[in-house]
C-alpha cells in the first residue's frame, strides 16, 4: 500500500513539472501547444505501460522540439504529424532489430558530459520564466515582479530540499508546487503563472491520419526530418534509460523501451500529439518522489489528460516560479559534480571529453544528438589511437639465417602505418618469419598490412612466412585471397 501511494504521488508530481515542458516545446516548434499535451499524455502512458524501463518519464523533449521547427514553417502541422509516424516506425525497427544494446558502446565520460550538458540546459531554459513579452521584446524582469520571482523560486527550492528532513511522506516536490501555488493565491501576489504560457483546456484527442499526399515527394520532405527525429529520440531515451539504471541499481530491457517509444510516436502522431522521447528532468523528479514502478509513469500520463478535460482552470494558476524552483533543484541534482573533482585524477583525453570540446559544450550549444556523437567519436578516436601505439615486436635471429618477427597487440586500421615500420625487408635475410601468436587481425585494414608487408619482401626476392595464425585470422587472409602457400597454421596458436 505503501508503494502504490508513493508511486501514485510520484506520478502527480512529475505531471505537473510535465505541463510547461510540453507547452514550452511546442510553442518552439510552431505548433499548438494541445498537440505538446497529446503527445506527452500518449507516449508517457504507452511507454510506462508497455516499456522496458518503470520509473522512467516519457514526454515532448526540447531536443526532438527543435529538430523539426523548419518541417513545421515549411510545410505545416500535418506534414510535422506524418514525421512524427514515420519517426515512430524508424524506432520500431531499431527495437525490432536488437540495437538498443549498442548504448553501452556510450563511454562513461560522454556519459558524465550528457548529463552535465543537459543538466545545464535544464536550468537555462529555467530563465525564460525571468522574461516578459513587450512591443520591443522580450525583456527580463525587473524591480517588485523580479523580486517575487526570485523570492518564490527560491522558497520552491528550500522546500524541496528541507521538507525530507522533516516527513518523507509527501514527495517535496509536490509539496513545494502546491504550497507556492496556495500562498500565491491567498496573498494575490502578482507573478507569472502556467495560464500565461497557454491555455491548457480541450477535448479528447481524435484519430485521424495526416492529411497529406501518400506518394514519393511526401516521403522526400518527411524522411530526412523523421531520420534525424528517431536518432535523437533513441539516442536521449536510451542514455536516460542508461542512467535510470544506475539510479535504481538494476536492468531494464533497451529493445522492448525502443519498440514501445516507436510505438507511442505512431499513436501520438495518428492522434495528433508531438513526437516525443525520453525526459531526463522529469525522470529525475519520479524517482526522487519515488517513484518506480510504471504505475508512476501511467498517472503521470493520465494526469495530464484530465488536466486537459477537467482541471485546466487550477492548474492554469500554477506560479511559473514554482516549477522553475523544482526544475533548478532537478537541475542540481542531475549535474555530475563528482566529475569536477576527478578531471585531474583521470586521462586528459577524457576529461577533454567530459568538459570541453564535446558533450558538455556541445549540448548546450547544438543538440544532444550532434553532442553524443563527437564524444563517442572522440572517445573511439583516442582508443583507437592509444592502442595504434601499444603495437611491437621482439626479433629473434636463428642459427639457420632466418629472422622472426614476433610482433604484439591488435593490428587494426590504426596501427598498420606503425607495423609496417618494425620490418626492415631492406636488410632483412632471405628468410623471414612473422610469428601472429600474439598479434590480432582486427579488419581489412590488418589485411591489407599483411598483404603488403609480403609484397614488399617479394619485390626484393625474399620469402615472408605467415606461422601461428589463428583460425579467425588465417580465414580472413584466405578469404581476402592471400596465397594459402605462404601461411602455416600452428596448433594452439591464439
Amino acid at each position: 500500500m505503501r508503494d502504490l501511494r508513493q508511486n501514485v504521488l510520484a506520478g502527480l508530481t512529475t505531471s505537473f513539472a510535465l505541463v510547461p515542458e510540453c507547452i514550452a516545446f511546442a510553442l518552439v516548434a510552431q505548433l499548438n501547444p494541445l498537440m505538446g499535451l497529446y503527445g506527452a499524455f500518449f507516449i508517457c502512458t504507452i511507454t510506462a505501460l508497455f516499456g522496458g524501463r518503470p520509473g522512467m518519464i516519457s514526454g515532448a523533449a526540447g531536443s526532438m522540439a527543435v529538430v523539426i521547427v523548419a518541417l513545421v514553417v515549411q510545410h505545416g502541422a500535418q506534414y510535422f504529424l506524418a514525421t512524427v509516424v514515420l519517426s515512430g516506425l524508424i524506432m520500431l525497427a531499431f527495437g525490432a532489430l536488437r540495437l538498443g544494446k549498442l548504448v553501452r558502446m556510450v563511454p562513461h565520460p560522454v556519459m558524465l558530459g550528457f548529463v552535465n550538458g543537459l543538466a545545464i540546459v535544464i536550468a537555462s531554459a529555467q530563465l525564460e520564466h525571468f522574461r516578459h513579452d513587450t512591443p520591443s521584446g522580450p525583456q527580463w524582469l525587473q524591480g517588485t515582479p523580479l523580486a517575487i520571482m526570485l523570492g518564490l523560486t527560491l522558497l520552491t527550492m528550500l522546500v524541496v530540499w528541507l521538507l525530507p528532513r522533516v516527513t518523507k511522506a509527501v514527495p517535496p516536490a509536490l509539496a513545494a508546487i502546491v504550497g507556492v501555488g496556495v500562498l500565491t493565491q491567498l496573498t494575490g501576489l502578482p507573478t507569472p503563472t502556467l495560464g500565461d504560457m497557454a491555455r491548457i483546456a480541450g477535448g479528447l484527442p481524435l484519430l485521424h491520419f495526416p492529411e497529406v499526399p501518400l506518394n514519393l515527394e511526401t516521403l522526400r520532405i518527411i524522411a530526412p526530418y523523421a531520420v534525424l527525429m528517431a536518432i535523437v529520440g533513441l539516442l536521449e531515451t536510451l542514455l536516460t534509460f542508461n542512467l535510470t539504471d544506475e539510479i535504481t541499481a538494476s536492468r531494464g530491457q533497451p529493445n522492448r523501451e525502443c519498440l514501445a517509444l516507436g510505438a507511442a510516436n505512431i499513436v501520438s502522431g495518428l492522434f495528433g500529439g508531438m513526437g516525443d522521447c525520453a525526459m531526463i528532468g522529469q525522470t529525475m523528479i519520479n524517482l526522487g518522489s519515488g517513484g518506480r514502478s510504471r504505475l508512476s509513469g501511467v498517472v503521470a500520463g493520465v494526469m495530464i489528460l484530465l488536466f486537459i478535460l477537467f482541471l485546466s482552470p487550477a492548474i492554469e494558476r500554477i506560479p511559473l516560479a514554482a516549477l522553475a524552483g523544482v526544475m533548478f533543484v532537478v537541475a542540481q541534482e542531475t549535474f555530475a559534480w563528482g566529475s569536477l573533482r576527478v578531471l585531474g585524477k583521470v586521462p586528459r583525453n577524457d576529461a577533454l571529453v567530459i568538459v570541453a570540446v564535446t558533450v558538455t559544450v556541445i549540448t548546450v550549444f547544438t543538440d544532444l544528438a550532434v553532442a553524443v556523437l563527437c564524444g563517442i567519436v572522440i572517445a573511439a578516436l583516442n582508443f583507437a589511437w592509444q592502442h595504434a601505439r601499444e603495437v611491437r615486436a621482439d626479433i629473434e635471429d636463428s642459427e639457420d639465417g632466418s629472422r622472426t618477427y614476433l610482433p604484439h597487440g591488435t593490428l587494426f586500421f590504426a596501427s598498420t602505418a606503425r607495423f609496417l615500420e618494425l620490418f626492415d625487408p631492406q636488410h632483412d635475410p632471405q628468410q623471414v618469419v612473422l610469428d601472429c601468436r600474439y598479434l590480432r587481425l582486427a579488419d581489412h585494414s590488418a589485411i591489407a598490412a599483411v598483404q603488403t608487408l609480403s609484397e614488399r619482401y617479394a619485390r626484393l626476392g625474399k620469402e615472408l612466412r605467415v606461422v601461428a595464425l589463428s583460425q579467425r585470422c588465417r580465414h580472413l587472409l584466405l578469404q581476402a585471397g592471400v596465397p594459402e602457400a605462404r601461411h602455416e597454421e600452428v596448433s594452439g596458436a591464439a
